[in-house]
């Protein structure tokens, strides 16, 4: 009996069909790769109106095209014609220009560390300082894209972008203002640079972004992160308890952000507390802190939760060696509460026990000082 083959042999259509999908895709390899070198030879040679014109159409062509569609411009030469454009006294060539290189350099490393190469930096500084809203914005989202390649980060830091980020943090639009918190962000990160990126006039408007976001949200993240940085200098610690609503923004952080923003929160109330725990103790207890914390420990990341301990430790009033350890007292409170009013309201209930702790200790510490003032007598202050 003559069996059928399985597997068909494949017929001479299903070739003739293969061979001429690779024929199409070949011819429309070579027509793009003439469109790009028309395209960056009209960049180098053509006159202005001309220049503007090829940098927009580079962004859209770019714009719906792949990843190797981008590498193939950024080896072709654009980039350096377009950089050039970013000086130009003609604002239209600025903005296309602009658009063009963010078109290239989203998504494609390689053609963002081509674009810093090429001298790019100093101009979008420069037009960070411009009243032009869009172009200004602009260069602040390319600052943010360039900033996210690591081998870029130095030469960004080090070029004066980071205090007019902040100056936009205070005056831009709202995507303005969360492009320069995550290019602040990128920056941050930076190893290499030897000296802080931000000063503390940076906390105010970190603040209203944290106000005004969702705390789980990647900008809250970031937000904080920064914030934290910042809680490490006497300006910033001063800041940020000066800020309308600073320490309870942060408190609102640990109890509804996201692993990594309550993570940063926590660092930052800490770093107050730490640093001056008579100064900025009861400034977090009055804030309600406390079932944030105590979810803190349970919820929270490794780092988040050893956090919350120590700051839990130093929100306490009683002396050293009689205090119970973080988590074996942490551990009663909530159990407790859980028993008395149910898993669902152990946090609110934990809260009110712990402040009732908490007020009931400064009232016996206060209470045992005025005895002690009243039996003893005046002693002589040293003059030196």
């Amino acid at each position: 009996m003559r069996h059928e083959e399985e597997n068909p042999p494949e017929t001479s259509s299903t070739t003739s069909t293969a061979a001429t999908a690779d024929q199409e895709e070949e011819c429309w390899n070579q027509r793009k790769q003439a469109l790009i070198e028309e395209l960056c030879e009209k960049l180098m040679s053509g006159d202005l109106q001309t220049k503007i014109e090829t940098a927009r159409h580079i962004r859209k062509v770019v714009k719906k095209s792949s990843l190797k569609t981008r590498s193939k411009f950024g080896a072709s030469g654009v980039i350096q014609p377009l950089v050039l454009m970013l000086v130009s006294p003609c604002l239209d060539a600025r903005e296309a220009s602009l658009l063009a290189l963010l078109n290239l350099a989203v998504r494609n490393e390689r053609n963002k560390v081509k674009i810093v190469t090429a001298g790019a930096i100093p101009p979008l500084v420069d037009l960070l300082k411009f009243q032009n809203g869009t172009l200004r914005e602009l260069a602040t989202a390319a600052i943010l894209t360039l900033s996210a390649a690591a081998p870029n980060k130095p030469a960004i830091a080090a070029s004066g972008a980071a205090p007019l980020l902040v100056q936009i943090l205070h005056s831009g639009s709202v995507q303005g203002r969360v492009d320069a918190v995550t290019a602040l962000h990128y920056l941050s990160t930076c190893t290499e640079n030897s000296t802080p990126i931000l000063d503390a006039t940076a906390v105010p408007p970190l603040i209203n972004l944290l106000k005004e976001c969702k705390k789980y949200s990647k900008l809250a993240e970031k937000s904080t992160a920064l914030l934290e940085i910042l809680s490490n200098s006497e300006e910033g610690r001063i800041a940020i308890t000066n800020s309308d609503g600073g320490i309870l923004t942060l408190v609102e952080t640990v109890e509804d952000g996201s692993l990594i923003s309550t993570q940063h929160a926590v660092g930052a109330l800490l770093t107050l507390c730490q640093s001056s725990r008579d100064k900025y103790r009861e400034l977090i207890l009055k804030e309600g802190a406390i079932p944030g914390l105590l979810r803190l420990t349970a919820e929270g990341t490794l780092e988040a939760q050893e956090r919350a301990r120590t700051l839990l430790d130093l929100l306490r009033h009683t002396p050293q060696e009689k205090r119970l350890s973080s988590s074996v007292l942490e551990k009663i409170v909530y159990d407790l509460a859980a028993r008395v009013d149910g898993a669902d309201k152990a946090a609110e209930t934990a809260k009110r026990l712990l402040q009732d702790m908490v007020q009931r200790s400064m009232e016996l510490s206060m209470t045992r000082i005025q005895r002690g003032a009243t039996s003893s007598t005046p002693s002589k202050i040293p003059s030196s």
